[in-house]
């Protein structure tokens, strides 16, 4: 059980799940206002749901029981798993998002995704390369949480992957290669411009082209070795 003030909101909005949990989906609400987000979230109509959501306060909603499938992510793929919703805990975050006057995050709101995180990884045994964003697992539909979300501080407290800044080395690969390299690493490359794309804005976010260029390059290669290290 968890240790941090959690409000429970019942949403009747999942299903079984169908696979273990293995993976962490943060996004963004992408609403006007917090209450209008968990009024949909919990609206059998909407067909829509998480686990979680963390209002601009820092206020805690339990929507779905971990053990249940919420339906939070859609059509997605990451790393050979296409039944994301089976396999992960959604964590929906109250923003207006980028359709509605997206800003930061809170310090409010990354108080509490963090030691949330931080419980569900730990009580899953989930890596921290599988806590992911929205757009990570469904590039070509979303792009939340975004490049405001500030994954760098999960990053320093190994609750997901760095970016890379030490001992970078260009691997030269021409633009095939990366798209294969980058479908190793977990992306669906279908829209190959989608997924360059959603790779910037989580590991390379002050430049978002869809662009392959040497420091795309650089950070994927570096974030496929065991360790890929980045600043603390």
């Amino acid at each position: 059980m968890s240790d941090l003030p959690i409000i429970d909101a019942p949403s009747p909005n999942f299903n079984e799940r169908k696979l273990p949990v293995s993976m962490i989906v943060l996004h963004y609400t992408g609403m006007e206002t917090g209450e209008a987000a968990l009024e949909r979230l919990r609206d059998p109509a909407a067909e829509v749901s998480a686990h979680y959501l963390v209002e601009e306060d820092g206020r805690i909603f339990r929507l779905v029981d971990e053990d249940k499938r919420a339906w939070h992510a859609g059509r997605a793929h990451w790393r050979g798993i296409k039944d994301v919703n089976s396999a992960s805990v959604g964590i929906e975050i109250v923003n207006p998002g980028h359709d509605h006057g997206y800003r930061n995050f809170t310090e409010a709101q990354m108080s509490a995704v963090i030691p949330l995180v931080a419980e569900i990884k730990e009580r899953h045994g989930i890596t921290r390369g599988n806590v992911v964003g929205h757009s990570d697992v469904a590039p070509a539909r979303k792009q939340d949480p975004g490049e405001l979300f500030n994954w760098h501080a999960l990053a320093r407290l190994r609750l997901a992957l760095p970016r890379p800044t030490r001992n970078l080395v260009d691997p030269g690969w021409p633009d095939a290669g990366f798209m294969l390299a980058l479908e190793r690493f977990g992306y669906d490359v279908e829209d190959r411009v989608a997924a360059v794309t959603a790779f910037q804005r989580r590991f390379r976010p002050e430049m978002i082209d869809g662009e392959i260029d040497a420091e795309c390059r650089c950070l994927l290669l570096a974030l496929l070795l065991p360790k890929p290290q980045g600043d603390d």
